[in-house]
Formats: C-alpha cells, structure tokens, sequence
C-alpha cells in the first residue's frame, strides 16, 4: 500500500485485509437480521470481515468468499495488523470522510480489530463450508443459489485498479447466482467521487435485463457514501 499525493482521498495500490463487523454491515447495506432469516446470503470480496461469522451464530445462512480463503489462518493473521496500522495512519487528516459514527481513526481501530478477530476465530473451522475461496469476476455457485448477494469495497471503489469490463463481467456473474437482489456498497471511489462506471453500466446492452436503483441509507463514512447500489433482475 502506497499514499500518494496525486490524489485526494486513501490511495491503495492493492485490495487490503480490513473487516466489518455484523452492525456495521446493516449499517451500509440497510439491513435487519430479519432480511437475513429464511433465504442464503453470498458475501463477496469480505476478506477478514465478521458478517459471515457473526450472522451464521445468529443462525442465518451466510456464505463468504474472497481470494484469500486458499490461506490458512496463520497466513492470513500477520497482514490484518499491518494492514489495520498502515490505513489507520494514513487516514488521519483525510477531508474524504465522516466520523460521526467511529469518532476518530483510532475509534475506527476498534470495528476493524473485533472484525478481524472475530472472522479469525470463525474461519478456522469454517474454511471450506461458510468460506470459499475464489476471485471475481467468476463465482463457483449453482444459478440463483442465493436470495441476496452483497459485495462491499471492492467495486467502484477501487476503480483506478479495475477496469470497466471487469465490473460488468462481475455484476453479471453476481446476478447469475443471486434470485432476489445484490446489494454493492459503497458506490464512491477512496477519492469520494461517484464512480464513473454507475452509468455506462445502467446503459450497458449487456445489463439491460436488471433493474438498478440508488437506495439511500443513513450512513455515511467516506463523503458521499450514503447509498448502496440495488440490482434486481426485471
């Protein structure tokens, strides 16, 4: 991970490991535990989040995938720490976001230590069953295999490190396997601008068979990330 000055907001020159809690995840998704029971949840790209772990305890169907699943535990452990301290400490100052909810970096520190922990304690006697590994834009999972499909900071946001044909080859594989709904959060870049990609792909042939709405929340970390991204098929 590097911070450049080019740019406004947090630049990353990678995908890093930092997890959400379950309250965090109703928060950007609009979410109850309710809207979670009687239907199979897929979480893509949820790295060392918690959501899996924490959503499965309160006997809900949850499956969560990343690339990283191939690691074991001890493998994956070493880098949520540096990763955690490197976006900690770059954060600070940063005009790019919000922190009505975490009150500081270091309030932030505390979401992303217990979701990490949490997720650790989880995956190793889940990997294999509530965690599979694999890399977008291609999903091992059965048509229509899942209610609801959500997928958080990896689209849009790192948009300068994915390209627009990944996007659109990621959203159709998504909605290959989800029945009801995926939801995407946020639909900012790390900059705090509304990604460029949110158009061409409402307007895309490809996509015309889904219907694409802007659902409003209310919460907002980085500026302008008040909203998550609904697709449903029409």
């Amino acid at each position: 991970m590097t911070e450049s000055k080019r740019k406004q907001g947090l630049v990353l020159d990678r995908v890093v490991l930092l997890g959400r809690t379950l309250p965090e995840y109703f928060k950007c998704f609009g979410l109850t535990l309710d809207d979670l029971k009687d239907r199979p949840v897929l979480d893509v790209a949820s790295g060392v989040s918690s959501f899996c772990a924490e959503a499965a305890a309160a006997g809900c169907s949850v499956t969560a995938f990343d690339r990283i699943y191939h690691l074991a535990p001890e493998e994956i452990e070493p880098r949520c720490g540096r990763d955690l301290d490197e976006v900690v400490r770059n954060m600070a100052g940063l005009s790019t976001y919000r922190w009505e909810f975490y009150k500081s970096p270091e309030g932030m520190r505390v979401y992303r230590e217990c979701a990490y922990r949490t997720f650790l304690a989880d995956y190793a006697t889940g990997r294999g069953v509530r965690y599979v590994a694999g890399e977008l834009p291609r999903l091992p999972f059965a048509e229509k295999q899942f209610g609801l499909s959500l997928a958080s900071y990896l689209l849009f946001v790192y948009e300068d490190q994915l390209s627009y044909e990944f996007h659109r080859e990621s959203l159709l594989e998504l909605m290959r396997v989800t029945r009801d709904e995926l939801r995407i959060y946020p639909t900012v870049t790390f900059e705090a601008k509304r990604s460029t990609y949110l158009q061409r792909l409402r307007q895309d042939p490809a996509l015309a068979g889904f219907v694409f709405t802007e659902v409003p929340t209310d919460f907002e970390f980085l500026v302008g990330s008040n909203s998550y991204l609904s697709i449903r098929p029409r």
